[in-house]
């Protein structure tokens, strides 16, 4: 026996999944899966109406929104730091991350039940419109307050984009094809990540971050055209064919159609947990470090409420009167794989955002003096990394038809980058050497963030793929929304309090617009001794926040073990319906089209229901 079977049996020698699903290696699935949401109905009718060239037209679609989308965060993430500067607020990095970090967490869910609800289509052009709205908020904000306000809008479509590109490669490949299509999305960072910093430092020298914002609710919209006219002419093709399911208004009428929409989106459970997720994190930033702000009592009862609700959270959730239709399906945690991907989501994200995000651009400017590009290009060097592995990995899990040697491989190969990283990414090293470390984590990165996916969704039958993907890209926010709390808790608690401390004191009295500018604390000319306290402050809240960051990666490694050795080959009936890649022979029209008329036949019966 084998050390990876000894944690996970082999699923070669597993039993072929019976037609209904019902195996044992879909223990997750409640009961209520076997009567499938209208999202559901729609995108498997639609498969059964690919073809082959309009399938390829909808993945070149995938590739060219995805494209625009990489472009856009290699771009925007520049502004950030000049637009919270421009506003005196540059100490509020980690609060506007933990923001959208939160956003990231909450959309996520919601945005997979409005594509299993209303369809796919409906969701993409649902998460487009909020996108633009962001952009266009973000472009025209005057205060900290609606900058902050307006990541809300953004972060909302653009994690539904990333969430829908997911679901939707899920819905059209097979197990053993997926790792590889899921790859897709992430594979213009190949070349946006040198772009990006490129086009971001133009933007600024030529006009405003204002414009590096706006233009994005132009571009973005025109890149989605492709993906939704093939979505929507097959969803056509599907109508005509007789094979979408009744509408849900006739069913109930708009009065019961509006009270089941409440219910099948979980309103009350996303309010929890929004509530849960924002009242305990955002008061860490605020509330740390020598503003003394914990004096103000307004942040504890935040704490304390937000405690509240995320304790009654997963009661709620759980309930089946409470919540027929829940945000989250915590069922699925219940198999050990799913539980073990989705926390080592949540601890892989914490590790980057400690490490990475939101202030290593601001150290790189300050304490490595780099230039704009220079440190937009190393802090994109792991998103670089990280694509290229996780390309290559898709293509050997296709050859080997398993995941989890990569995914073991990856939590060792991640948790030696940030040791190293520790140890080189101080005062004084070269670029090559923090490059390296970059590099190296993002190699981890690269084998366990799409192996991890794919191991979650292997073990769940196709109503819940949508429901799965969601909960280990929601832990993956809420890994991002912790990580940025507490490196702002660290941030906060630590930088101001140091510069009061080096700082010569004819330079004290600008501690505080120092520690809330960064283009002010590079604006002292290097080897100053102003600049070396500076410097020195940043790399000694720096240090703590990578061994923050070390702490954080430990348990991936111990996790990795527990996820399933799932034999791809061998489970690769999954329960998907019509053409898929890898699924998509001559020798399969025939069964398309047996599908097409139990289809067609399951409808005339519910309509004929619906009228008795």
């Amino acid at each position: 026996m084998s050390f990876f079977s000894k944690f996970g049996p082999n699923r070669s020698e597993a039993k072929e999944v019976p037609a209904d699903g019902k195996d044992e290696r879909y223990e997750t699935s409640s009961i209520e899966s076997a009567e499938k949401q209208t999202g559901v109905q729609k995108v498997e009718a639609i498969a059964l109406t690919w073809s082959r060239t309009s399938l390829w037209v909808a993945y070149a679609g995938i590739l060219l929104m995805a494209t625009a989308t990489s472009l856009e965060a290699q771009t925007t993430y520049l502004y950030t730091s000049y637009a919270l500067s421009g506003f005196g607020h540059h100490s509020l990095l980690s609060t506007i991350s933990i923001v959208t970090g939160v956003m990231y967490a909450v959309v996520k869910p919601p945005m997979a039940k409005i594509a299993d609800v209303f369809g796919r289509f409906e969701a993409f052009a649902f998460s487009i419109l909020l996108f633009v709205i962001g952009y266009i908020m973000l472009a025209t904000s005057n205060s900290v307050e609606t900058y902050a306000g307006s990541q809300v809008f953004y972060a909302a479509g653009s994690t539904g984009l990333i969430l829908l590109q997911q679901v939707f490669v899920a819905d059209t490949t097979n197990l053993l094809n997926r790792a590889l299509f899921s790859s897709l999305p992430d594979l213009p960072f190949l070349w946006t990540v040198w772009a990006g910093p490129e086009v971001g430092a133009a933007v600024l020298k030529g006009s405003t971050w204002r414009w590096g914002y706006g233009m994005w609710a132009i571009i973005l919209p025109g890149c989605c055209l492709p993906l939704l006219g093939s979505l929507f002419v097959n969803m056509l093709k599907a109508k005509k064919k007789g094979l979408l399911p009744p509408s849900k208004i006739k069913q109930h009428g708009i009065g019961g159609f509006l009270v089941k929409t409440f219910w099948d989106l979980d309103i009350i459970g996303l309010l929890l947990f929004t509530a849960a997720l924002c009242l305990i994190l955002i008061p860490l930033t605020l509330g740390a470090g020598a503003t003394g702000k914990w004096k103000n009592p307004s942040l504890i009862a935040m704490m304390v409420v937000g405690g509240v609700c995320l304790i009654i959270f997963p009661f709620f959730e759980t309930s089946k009167k409470l919540a027929p239709s829940p945000l989250l399906s915590l069922r699925l945690l219940k198999n050990r794989t799913v539980l073990a991907g989705t926390l080592i989501a949540v601890f892989y994200f914490m590790a980057f955002y400690q490490s990475v995000f939101p202030y290593f651009y601001s150290y790189l400017v300050v304490a490595n003096e780099q230039s704009v590009v220079s440190a937009g290009r190393i802090v994109l060097t792991f998103s670089f990394t990280s694509t290229v592995s996780s390309i290559i990995i898709s293509f050997l899990i296709k050859w080997t038809g398993h995941y989890k040697y990569f995914v073991c491989a990856g939590g060792l190969i991640y948790i030696l980058g940030f040791g190293l990283m520790l140890r080189y990414r101080v005062e004084g090293s070269s670029r090559a050497q923090i490059v390296i470390n970059q590099v190296l984590v993002g190699l981890g990165g690269g084998f366990l963030n799409v192996p991890a996916q794919l191991g979650v969704q292997s073990v769940v039958p196709h109503q819940d793929v949508a429901a799965a993907t969601a909960l280990f890209l929601t832990a993956i926010s809420v890994g991002q929304a912790i990580g940025s709390a507490i490196c702002g808790a660290i941030w906060t608690n630590n930088i101001l309090p140091k510069l009061n401390e080096y700082l010569p004191d004819d330079v004290k009295a600008n501690a505080t617009d120092i520690y809330s500018n960064f283009v002010l604390a590079s604006s002292y000319p290097p080897g100053s001794p102003a600049r070396l306290a500076i410097n020195r402050s940043y790399q000694e809240t720096m240090r703590l926040m990578l061994i923050g960051a070390l702490v954080s990666a430990v348990p991936i490694v111990f996790l990795t073990f527990f996820m399933e050795n799932v034999d791809l080959k061998a489970a690769d009936k999954q329960n998907t319906k019509g053409r898929v890649f890898g699924n998509s022979g001559p020798d399969d029209d025939d069964r398309i089209a047996e599908e097409s008329a139990v289809v067609e036949t399951k409808r005339r019966e519910s309509e004929a229901g619906i009228k008795a």
